[in-house]
């Protein structure tokens, strides 16, 4: 049990998060909806919070824009082998741009214990006129 433990901590078997959403495919002010699917890993781990940053890129210059963030605080623990669901809701800015050759946007999930490795997630999205 607690080899287990430590290697939770290095992230080795530690919780994991998904960031499920409806679709890829939004118009500038539109909701994105969806949840996170928190995943326990093969020891007990107490969730500090969630933070989920919309990112836009630059796939030329490889610069990053963080657009805007949402974080849920917690004092949740997910059991080993536990799953968990956190409702999920952003809506889009309505100057964002549109989806090109030099413009891309994901959401970068990141899961933060109180102890151990943060677990990431990464989910693109298209915005469209």
């Amino acid at each position: 049990m607690m080899l287990r433990k430590y290697m939770s901590l290095m992230g080795i078997g530690s919780a994991q998060v998904d960031l499920i959403i409806n679709k890829n495919i939004y118009r500038q002010a539109e909701t994105v909806k969806g949840y996170f699917n928190v995943m326990g890993g093969t020891v007990e781990q107490k969730i500090k919070r969630i933070e989920c940053d919309l990112i836009k890129m630059n796939p030329h210059t490889e610069t990053q824009e963080i657009i805007d963030s949402i974080t849920i605080l917690s004092t949740q623990e997910i059991e080993s082998g536990g799953q968990n669901r956190i409702e999920f809701q952003f809506t889009l800015p309505k100057s964002i741009d549109k989806t090109s050759q030099t413009v891309s946007y994901h959401f970068k999930t990141k899961l933060i214990f109180d102890e151990g490795v943060k677990s990431l997630d990464h989910d693109p999205i298209f915005i469209v006129n």
